[in-house]
């Protein structure tokens, strides 16, 4: 089952709502490692250049899953939009990165126009 699509924005607004109460901030986060046989298959991409797609896709995932964290951590306050969404991400360990996402959590209603 799906969950229900929630409103988001890196801005302050949501065009077509409006903030009726700012409940706090959400966040979700993943800390992923990186493991031998793709580390070797990107050193040798490397030294041909081009993209690194097995980083490109562990990336992805990392930030899909810290955006989908995000949504629950939004949910379990009463939540049904977030404003101000930034992803962020940091080296924890040699080979570990974390990928943090951030926002306000906010209540909104829709705007209807006359």
């Amino acid at each position: 089952m799906e969950k229900e699509s929630m409103p988001l924005s890196t801005t302050h607004f949501i065009t077509g709502y409006e903030i009726v109460e700012t409940v706090g901030i959400c966040r979700g986060s993943t800390v992923r490692a990186r493991n031998v046989g793709r580390d070797i298959l990107a050193g040798f991409k490397n030294l041909v250049g081009g993209e690194i797609e097995e980083y490109t896709r562990l990336l992805a995932r990392s930030r899909e899953q810290a955006l989908q964290r995000m949504l629950e951590d939004a949910r379990s306050m009463g939540a049904n939009a977030v404003v101000n969404v930034k992803f962020m991400t940091s080296q924890v360990m040699q080979g570990a990165a974390e990928m943090l996402v951030y926002g306000t959590a906010v209540k909104v209603r829709q705007q209807y126009s006359s």
